[in-house]
């Protein structure tokens, strides 16, 4: 009950077991094929997506390094551990990072972002999360998209925690470059990483000076786009072959039955802590994530020793993030996670806390006998 990496599946594990196969065989090909046919819906775009042999971190550094060049300006949203990875990936590159949005407990400020453009109309991009799991915010992706093409600039999408879990419409919302992980909503290993890139975006690669030799989105689309599609290099197979299995799973469950589910998931979260008396990390978000929750624990509660205590029971979840570390933890519900299991976390957890409170009542009787 992690926001990954999540289960994966019996059914992905054995596809993952199947004996290796050579990257350059026509069976391979035909795997990659319908990888990259499946996905594309994932990703509400009619564009191939490319495959990035790396982590959703090496996509996000994939896309600064293929677009800009030193100097550029970028504006970042930095309301999360992720969002603010986007911009310390910039800042080695040499790009000129504009944060804004900064306060953690807060969802993306479009004002701020249209504020900061009147002030520096040279930024080329915006750079933000949809899912950050630190916060469990669900930022406004669609309407920060939109406002980035209307100032013409680019729309760079952290997705790793949401894409799969939670509906991106990459064309019609106009992003230029989304990003997910295989990790995470694609419930299988880690190892690999998706990139969809609009048009405006290649025409900006065109431009950019950046050094990008293994992260060449170039080299990635001539290879795949090939009548039998191949990766530029030797590929994580297993992972590609767990992938694609994941995403027919997810095909078969139909792409708005997997959005509801995970609605579903989010909602026992959030109404089975509050029947408990806790409340959200973050409650004055407006928006919160379909795929983690983060929950606030009450004064005195050690987070270490609820988490201790769930995994005990066989319920693994993960730790707070930041300023947040030391009075919540959160719960993953994503992928191949289910209603019941985010039920049986919550009846688990709801023991803890009555056993930690019993076990604070005690010692504080046992200190006052003393």
């Amino acid at each position: 009950m992690t926001p990954g990496p999540t289960r994966v599946p019996e059914r992905v594990l054995r596809a993952g077991a199947r004996p290796m196969i050579h990257h350059r065989s026509p069976e391979f090909s035909r795997e990659l094929a319908s990888l990259l046919e499946l996905i594309a819906p994932v990703f509400g775009t009619r564009t191939a997506v490319l495959p990035i042999h790396s982590t959703g971190r090496g996509a996000m550094e994939a896309a600064i390094c293929n677009l800009f060049s030193p100097g550029d300006e970028i504006a970042v949203c930095c309301n999360g551990r992720f969002g603010e990875m986007w911009a310390r990936i910039a800042e080695p590159y040499g790009l000129v990072v504009h944060r804004f949005s900064t306060d953690w407990a807060r969802e993306i400020d479009l004002q701020a972002f249209d504020g900061l453009m009147d002030r520096r109309p040279g930024i080329r991009a915006i750079a933000l999360t949809y899912c950050d799991t630190s916060t469990g915010v669900r930022n406004d992706v669609e309407t920060a998209c939109r406002a980035a093409r209307a100032r013409g600039v680019l729309a760079l999408v952290d997705g790793v925690s949401a894409i799969g879990g939670m509906p991106l419409r990459f064309d019609d919302w106009g992003a230029d470059v989304a990003i997910t992980a295989s990790q995470k909503c694609l419930m299988s290993s880690p190892g690999l990483a998706f990139a969809a890139v609009s048009d405006r975006a290649w025409r900006a690669r065109r431009t950019s000076t950046l050094p990008h030799g293994y992260f060449d989105f170039e080299e990635i689309r001539t290879f795949i786009t090939k009548p039998a599609p191949q990766p530029p290099g030797t590929p994580p197979v297993h992972t590609m072959l767990q992938v694609g299995e994941a995403l027919r799973m997810m095909h078969e469950e139909g792409l708005d039955a997997l959005y509801r589910r995970h609605d579903l998931m989010a909602c026992a979260a959030r109404h089975g802590t509050a029947a408990m008396g806790l409340s959200m990390q973050c409650p004055q978000l407006a928006g919160f994530a379909t795929t983690v929750t983060a929950i606030a624990l009450p004064a005195g509660v050690s987070p270490g020793d609820v988490r201790d205590r769930l995994r005990a029971r066989g319920f693994e979840t993960a730790e707070a993030l930041g300023p947040y570390a030391g009075s919540a933890f959160r719960i993953g519900h994503m992928g191949d996670i289910r209603v019941e299991d985010v039920e049986r976390t919550l009846a688990a957890l709801k023991d803890v806390l009555v056993a930690s409170s019993a076990s604070s009542a005690s010692s504080a009787s046992s200190e006052s006998s003393a």
